[in-house]
């Protein structure tokens, strides 16, 4: 009987319980076992970790958010935050015990769901021959091997939905109202929602933006009559000649800094610029929660079968990804290499353009 091993890593996305759920399934069907390793990879490290997955264990979790298993940022088995005897926090790799516990429990291929980071350690340990499969995850839409990953259509009906009602109390105040939504060099979701959503300016970290064009629309719009304005802005934009803002390391083992502050400073650009009453609102991880949407589930479902299907043919090594209409397998190492980042000359900015919206620059 294989035996299989599935973990989670990164930050949280709608749709990681129905890859579960779907990896589960089609394993069972085939005889195998499936275990899952909590908050990434400590279940190769702590047997208390690993826990065995049946069908009736992952009954009814489809429609739920979060991961049963739970993830982590700052797990990465190459360099795992430590602490030694004096309650110090050291960074160590512990990489050589993950594998000695991979190979001692009997696994045949591990199943690793995450984003860019997570899937460069999983590629990492199949240098170190451990059978791995990749299934990619971000809200943030970024990875350029496949045409989506799921929890970004449910990321982006959480921010339209955030931007309609934030249209009433804007237009009641005579307010600007900047929203800042997640998007670290890639501004998917501030471009999605903010069309979706009725913004007057999106603000993308593709394309540094010119405040003084920003309080031009802003302007342009108190002189035909439209009193409030929808500012949406992705947490990596920056101003021209600017950098992009954050809020430091944060914990310790964490690889990426963590942004933020790019909304307020906006806002308060606008106030002293044109001394319009003005309020930032960041959505933060409201935009990772709750239920995915039917086609979050619907493409995690799938992303979890080819995966198993991937396993049973001993395809490792490689990443699901979806190349519509199908699902293809793409080795990890391409699938790592580049971003995805808005096209500047796509039809969905040129319709931003051509329904009024500003992207910040001056065109």
């Amino acid at each position: 009987m294989r035996k299989i091993v599935i973990s989670t890593g990164g930050g949280d996305a709608p749709g990681l319980n129905a890859v579960i759920f779907a990896v589960v399934n089609s394993a069972s069907r085939l005889g195998w076992e499936v275990y899952g390793s909590r908050h990434g990879y400590k279940g190769f490290l702590d047997p208390d970790e690993l826990v065995r997955l049946t069908p009736d264990d992952v009954e009814g979790i489809t429609s739920t958010g979060g991961t049963i298993l739970g993830t982590t940022n700052k797990g990465n088995p190459f360099a795992m935050p430590v602490p030694n005897l004096a309650g110090e926090v050291q960074i160590v790799d512990v990489s050589e015990r993950v594998m000695a516990s991979f190979k001692r429990m009997g696994f045949y291929c591990h199943i690793a769901i995450g984003g860019d980071g997570s899937l460069e350690i999983a590629h990492r340990f199949a240098k170190m021959g451990m059978p791995v499969i990749g299934v990619p995850k971000t809200i943030d839409n970024d990875l350029e091997a496949t045409d989506r990953t799921f929890g970004f259509d449910t990321a982006v009906a959480t921010a339209t939905e955030a931007l309609d009602k934030l249209h009433s109390t804007a237009k009641s105040h005579d307010r600007v109202m900047v929203v800042e939504v997640m998007g670290r060099e890639s501004g998917w979701i501030a471009l999605y929602s903010g069309i979706s959503g009725g913004a007057d300016v999106i603000l993308l970290p593709e394309l540094p933006f010119n405040m003084e064009a920003v309080c031009r629309k802003i302007s342009e719009n108190e002189l035909h009559g439209k009193h409030y304005s929808i500012v949406v802005v992705a947490e990596g934009a920056k101003a021209e000649g600017g950098k992009v803002l954050d809020r430091g390391k944060g914990e310790a083992g964490r690889a990426e800094v963590v942004l933020g502050g790019i909304g307020e400073w906006v806002a308060e650009e606008i106030r002293q610029q044109i001394g319009k009453d003005t309020r930032s609102l960041v959505l933060g991880h409201l935009q990772r929660g709750g239920s995915p949407t039917t086609f979050d589930r619907l493409l995690a479902l799938r992303f979890g079968g080819a995966a198993v299907r991937m396993a049973e043919v001993g395809q490792f090594d490689h990443m699901v990804a979806w190349t519509p209409p199908t699902m293809s397998a793409v080795p990890l190492e391409a699938a790592i290499r580049c971003r995805k980042h808005v096209d500047l000359n796509s039809d969905k900015v040129l319709t931003a353009r051509s329904i009024g919206i500003c992207l910040g620059d001056k065109e």
